[in-house]
Formats: structure tokens, sequence, C-alpha cells
């Protein structure tokens, strides 16, 4: 069995319905920070496991108990999500890290670094630039995979 596992970052206090209907039928979801509100972490709940990190938006007192990066493993993976990609910390390979999540830039990413997978999921919140407003899905089984999906505004 593959499991799903979606990413959404930068919602800056905006779920889109879009964004909601792309993550239905995920197993676990994972914020990458820049939430905007708690409204949207409870949203995200009720449609799988949610592990979220706080963003360096993220202030407000709601906020304050989110941690700051995430190690998880799911499905056979160990997966390190932190919302800035200048905060990752060195060493992930010899943790056996095998995928790193991050947000921040709000650009769409899949790229692999000394043998690590690197997913930046994009935004999902308003529309920065000319930049897609997106989401992504890392699919565990046999390996682990990233997909990133545009969603149609």
């Amino acid at each position: 069995m593959t499991l799903r596992i979606g990413l959404i970052a930068d919602t800056h206090g905006l779920l889109r319905p879009q964004a909601l209907a792309a993550l239905e039928g995920c197993h676990h979801i994972l914020h990458a920070g820049d939430i905007g509100k708690p409204e949207i972490l409870d949203a995200l709940r009720q449609l799988a496991p949610l592990t979220v990190v706080r963003g360096n938006n993220d202030t407000q007192d709601w906020a304050l108990e989110i941690p700051h990066d995430a190690t998880l493993h799911l499905g056979g993976a160990r997966l390190y999500l932190v919302h800035d990609q200048a905060d990752i910390p060195p060493g992930l390979t010899t943790r056996g890290i095998d995928a790193i999540v991050t947000g921040h830039s709000h650009k769409p990413l899949v790229t692999s670094r000394d043998g690590i997978l690197h997913v930046n999921p994009g935004s999902a919140g308003p529309r920065r630039f000319s930049l897609p407003i997106s989401v992504g899905f890392l699919l565990v089984g046999d390996g682990v995979r990233a997909e990133l999906r545009a969603l149609d505004i």
C-alpha cells in the first residue's frame, strides 16, 4: 500500500476549498508553516491526522505552542518538516531522513540534495507575484516520491 501524505504551506489565513478538495483522501497532512489562523488547522484535522510547524509569520499567541520543526516516521519513511529551508540543520543524512518538507518561498519545488528528497509544496494561500497556488504530496511505498499540484483558482 502506498501512503499518501498531503503537503500544504503558506496559507497565510486563507484555506481555499480547492486545497481542501486536493487533500481529501490523504493518510496524513503536513503544514509547513505560515498558517495564519487556527481555524485552518481545525479544517485540515477534519481530513486527516496533521503535523504542523510554525512559520515566521505565526507569531500570535495561538501559534506559540506550535513547534519550529518536526521529525516524524510515516509509512517507513523518516521526514523532517521546517518552514524555511535556511533552518534545515546539518547532519540530516546521518539521521536517516528520507525527505525534507519546507515552505516560506511560495515556490513549488521538488529536488534531491545529498540523497534526501526536498519538497516545497508552494503556497496554497494568497497569490504572491505570478507564482502558482499549489499543494503537494509525498507518496511513500517502495521509496518516497513527490508530486506537486497547481490548483485551479
